[in-house]
C-alpha cells in the first residue's frame, strides 16, 4: 500500500508500508536526501530471524562496549551496565542519568531512552541484512552517531568510538 509521509519537513510519495511484517520501508530516493545511507541501495524488509540476529548482535556489542568504557571512566561515580531479556540499561550516575536501549520485536526496531535527548525509535536501514545501521527516521541520525555524540561528552577522558561496533556504518 502506497501513501505519502512527511519526512524531515519534505513530502516523500510512494513510501511503502507493509502491514503483515509491520516493518517500514522508506523510499530510498527520499532517504538518500536526508542521510548518508547508500543511495543506490534497495532497502528490503528484515525477516524475523534476520531482525533477531542483527538486533542481538547490536545490543550485545553495545553492552560489552559500555562495560569497557564505563569501567575506566574516572569522572563517573557509580556506573552499572546490565543486559537481559533484550533490554540494555546503562546507569551513568545521578548527574548523567540512565540510558535504556531495548529491542521492539513487533515493530522490528530498537528503542532508546536517553537522559539527554529523550526517546527515539530506530529502524534498520541497509542494502541487505548483513550491512546497514539503525536510523532514527525523523532526523536521519544513526543510533551509533547519537551515542557517539552524547557519551563522548559524558566520558570525557576516554577515546570513545561507537563506529567500531557492528551495524554502525
Amino acid at each position: 500500500m502506497a501513501f505519502t509521509i512527511r519526512l524531515f519537513g519534505n513530502i516523500c510519495k510512494n513510501t511503502l508500508l507493509t502491514t503483515t511484517c509491520r516493518q517500514r520501508i522508506i523510499n530510498p530516493s527520499c532517504l538518500a536526501k536526508f542521510s548518508s545511507a547508500n543511495k543506490e541501495a534497495d532497502f528490503p524488509l528484515l525477516d524475523a530471524a534476520s531482525y533477531d540476529k542483527v538486533c542481538t548482535e547490536t545490543l550485545d556489542s553495545l553492552c560489552y562496549y559500555f562495560e569497557e568504557i564505563t569501567e575506566g571512566a574516572n569522572n563517573l561515580g557509580s556506573t552499572d551496565v546490565t543486559y537481559g531479556d533484550g533490554v540494555l540499561t546503562v546507569k551513568l550516575g545521578e548527574e548523567h542519568g540512565t540510558y535504556v536501549i531495548n529491542r521492539q520485536s513487533p515493530n522490528k526496531q530498537i528503542w532508546l531512552s536517553s537522559p539527554t535527548s529523550g526517546p527515539k525509535r530506530y529502524d534498520f536501514v541497509g542494502p541487505h541484512k548483513d550491512e546497514g545501521k539503525w536510523i532514527y527516521k525523523h532526523t536521519g541520525e544513526s543510533l551509533h552517531e547519537l551515542l557517539q555524540n552524547e557519551i563522548k561528552k559524558i566520558i570525557k577522558e576516554e577515546d570513545i568510538d561507537f563506529f567500531t561496533l557492528p551495524y554502525s556504518k
